[in-house]
């Protein structure tokens, strides 16, 4: 009975698990008007893009920070929003941006971000600090790390949990969430653990393994989150959440095998395994890169079981309880199998990842930018086209040479890259900011334009150009169609005038290939759908 209730829960907001506590919307089912407004950092990350339509279901008014709000475009909250341009370091974007604010969700880090961002994360968690507290916000809420007491900490908990010290001493009334792994379809430490397992059915593994942990579903995540921004002024402090469940990463492993079907796993544990090659194991068999394994595998090095739960003092626990662990990865399997994931890790770019858009001026910066342009007329509708465009990468490839873009993504994850293994989303829909392998999407015009902007490692800018351009009156039905496609790349230096030179004997093969190929793909669909539209008549 409970797991039923537990399944019509899931599919509601965490609002209405939050009577009394949240303002509840208008009649127009929107937030009114004098409802408080908040504003919430990090929302093109896994958490933050989750959290903005529950505080909108919440009843709430969001102001919404990103530094490039372009890449907010196309979530189905964007015009309920009010969407500003803001970076958390910068005091004088934030003055604008936290004016009015009454609560401020502060989900920024600098996980897996390279070197020196302890100096990174202090940095922009003293100046929102000092800019909240300028601006009259009246309470600030941090999701940071669950982590022992009295241990010396890995130096990304550490910074985690230096940014809530700064934050609770900022003189604003802030609420500390400390959270160990999350369990939600698309978090990196879920899909750590769900790679691991499905690959490897029996693994070496690090002492760790048997380190107790108390993991928590993304959803009492969210609503821990919401319920804050109605704590008293008079409450400042941390508070440590996790779930129902204690288990060891191994218990997690061997009870993720039997909910999702798997024989059980066998699991050997070995004491030399440090946390950087364990990383790198990780890195190897997961999607995971090892810039960000290495911080999860940190973590788990230290046992991290809540020390209290006085939070169920100002947010009470759902009626139905908690979310345990196999209910969490039992949500979070459908979830992944309905292509119905919201938000993934992948959400953040790759740390040293070019983040500008392509260029207007072919000439930017004093250098050139190199162009394969190629144009074919395709036998298929616009529509037939465009989805196969929209489909690339992921599990369906990319439509040419498998061999060489499986040898180009391993060589990027060996440098540090993404390589392959991130995949998409979602199978057949991509959003501004999706990430597509070792793509990201920075442009999409349903119908006519993907262009992705290239994350792997490389001594310069690249992108890649899909365009459906209609023949003729340009009716979306209508045949044939101009498939045109564009590579472009911005070399840096020498090192990057040898490499596009290098690698352009074989862009007939993996170009040309993949034009070819999606034509293809387009005009058996266009087949298959001319051949069933006389049988539906």
């Amino acid at each position: 009975m409970a797991e039923t209730s537990h399944a019509d829960v899931l599919s509601a907001p965490v609002a209405d698990t939050l009577p009394g506590l949240v303002p509840g919307v208008g009649p127009d089912g929107r937030p009114r008007p004098d409802a408080p407004l908040v504003a919430v950092t990090g929302v093109t990350g896994y958490v933050g893009g989750r959290l903005v339509p529950e505080l909108l279901a919440a009843g709430y008014r969001v102001r919404a920070l990103a530094r490039h709000p372009e890449r907010l475009r196309g979530r189905p909250w964007f015009d309920d929003v009010d969407v500003v341009t803001a970076d958390a370091s910068d005091p004088d974007q934030l003055r604008d941006a936290l004016r009015d604010v009454d609560i401020a969700y502060y989900l920024i880090h600098s996980l897996g971000s390279g070197r020196q961002f302890e100096q990174r994360d202090r940095r922009t968690a003293l100046v929102f600090a000092q800019s909240a507290r300028e601006a009259s916000v009246r309470r600030l809420v941090y999701l940071g790390g669950l982590y022992p007491e009295g241990q010396e900490l890995s130096p990304h908990l550490a910074s985690r949990t230096e940014v809530g010290e700064i934050l609770l001493a900022s003189g604003v009334p802030t609420t500390v969430l400390r959270a160990a792994v999350i369990l939600g379809s698309g978090s990196a430490s879920f899909e750590m653990m769900r790679y691991l397992t499905e690959r490897l059915p029996a693994m070496t593994v690090p002492r760790w393994v048997d380190n107790r942990i108390q993991p928590i579903a993304i959803r009492d995540v969210l609503r821990y989150l919401v319920g804050a921004a109605a704590m008293p002024p008079e409450v400042s402090r941390g508070f440590d959440i996790g779930g129902p469940d204690v288990l060891t990463y191994r218990e997690m492993m061997q009870r993720y095998a039997a909910v999702a079907g798997l024989p059980r796993r066998v699991i050997v544990g070995v004491g030399v395994l440090t946390p950087r090659l364990s990383s790198l194991w990780v890195s190897l068999v997961t999607p995971v890169p090892g810039g960000l394994a290495r911080p999860l595998v940190e973590s788990l090095v230290h046992e991290v079981v809540c020390d209290e739960h006085d939070i169920a003092e100002w947010v009470p626990d759902p009626p139905t309880g908690l979310i345990g662990f196999d209910q969490a990865v039992r949500q979070a399997l459908q979830r992944i199998h309905a292509a119905d994931v919201v938000t993934r890790w992948t959400s953040a770019s790759v740390p040293g990842a070019p983040s500008d858009p392509l260029p207007s001026d072919p000439d930017w910066a004093g250098g050139s930018l190199y162009v394969d342009e190629r144009r074919v007329e395709v036998d298929a509708s616009p529509a037939a086209l465009w989805r196969v465009i929209e489909a690339v990468g992921g599990e369906r490839g990319w439509y040419s040479w498998s061999l060489a873009w499986r040898l180009r993504g391993l060589a990027d994850r060996l440098v540090g890259g993404p390589g392959l293994r991130r995949g998409r989303r979602d199978p057949s829909r991509l959003l501004v900011d999706d990430a597509v392998d070792f793509w990201r999407v920075e442009e999409v015009v349903p119908g006519e334009l993907l262009r992705l902007r290239a994350e792997m490692r490389l001594p310069g800018l690249a992108w890649l150009e899909l365009r459906v351009e209609p023949v003729g009156s340009g009716g979306f039905d209508e045949l044939p169609t101009a498939f045109a496609q564009r590579a472009l790349f911005h070399p840096h230096g020498l090192a990057g005038q040898l490499y596009w030179w290098a690698v352009y004997p074989f862009h007939g093969i993996v170009f040309g290939g993949m034009q070819r190929n999606i034509a293809r793909a387009a005009e058996t669909a266009e087949r298959a759908r001319t051949d069933r539209a006389p049988a539906a008549r």
